[in-house]
């Protein structure tokens, strides 16, 4: 073959490109939102899945301590599905990156957008799989009551409840320091000039959640992310539970959705001002 016939080909086979089909260009492009999906719906699976059995069964498939090391595995199982993108799985943790470690601002309503839906998804599944028992328990399939409102009320499996004598300024203020312990060992863990770091995070994840709901879990039953209070709220306000959602525990709802970001940014704050020393963070350009 002569030469320039030979150069001609080689020319075209390198013009030459795959075909790229629809789904694969979608899902790299939402790669990192999807993982961020997946990884939320697995902590509610998990998180609500524990704590409608226990609940539902009159504590003999399982206890408080059951539900703290639900949510616990919940989160560890989360954070390894959603490794790709980070393994935030939690509003508040994308703030605090974004505010502190100079996490792209772009993928945070992205992120948080996922992490919400993914929490309404894995609610509605662990509502569909107890369907039957909360029929039961509620005293037929068309009640479905609210905390504060009922004697039989189921919601509270769902999204956390206050305890009664929790005054408002005591609600904001139990978020507020648990979620505040929780970044700051997060950003502890994921230092890689701290011997605690490495491949070990999840499992560390495990202990801090579990740690956290056994310490500091009663009064407001440590909601700790806008997505897994808000995604499962607006799941049961769907599936007929109705407005009391939003009125149960006088206005519950908007504490889990400011105070982490207030608690996770300060604790991650704490962190890094004393303790971190990557260039990372806005603590050390300062």
């Amino acid at each position: 073959m002569p030469q320039e016939d030979a150069s001609s080909l080689e020319v075209e086979r390198q013009g030459q490109t795959k075909p790229i089909f629809l789904w694969s260009r979608i899902r790299n492009d939402l790669r990192e939102p999807l993982s961020e999906f997946f990884g939320t719906m697995i902590l509610i699976l998990f998180g609500n899945g524990v704590t409608c059995q226990v609940f539902l069964s009159g504590e003999k498939r399982g206890s408080y301590q059951s539900v703290s090391w639900g949510w616990g595995v919940g989160a560890m199982l989360g954070v390894y599905v959603s490794g790709i993108s980070g393994g935030h799985i939690n509003p508040a943790v994308t703030f605090a990156s974004c505010v502190l470690r100079k996490f792209p601002w772009k993928k945070c309503p992205g992120y948080i957008a996922a992490q919400i839906l993914g929490a309404f998804c894995g609610a509605f599944v662990v509502y569909g799989n107890y369907k039957s028992a909360i029929d039961v328990y509620e005293g037929g399939p068309n009640i479905r009551t609210v905390p504060g409102y009922s004697g039989t009320a189921t919601a509270g499996m769902f999204w956390p409840y206050p305890a009664e004598f929790t005054t408002v300024t005591g609600q904001f203020f139990s978020e507020f320091i648990a979620t505040s312990i929780m970044m700051f060992v997060i950003f502890a863990l994921k230092d890689d000039n701290n011997l605690g770091s490495g491949p070990f995070f999840p499992l560390g994840l495990l202990f801090l959640i579990f740690g956290i709901g056994a310490c500091f879990g009663w009064e407001t039953g440590y909601a700790l992310n806008l997505a897994r209070d808000f995604g499962p709220r607006l799941m049961t306000f769907c599936v007929g539970y109705g407005y009391k959602v939003w009125t149960a525990g006088n206005y519950f709802f908007w504490i889990p959705i400011v105070a982490p970001f207030c608690g996770c940014t300060f604790g991650g704050w704490l962190y890094d001002v004393f303790l971190y020393t990557g260039n990372d963070n806005l603590a050390n350009t300062l």
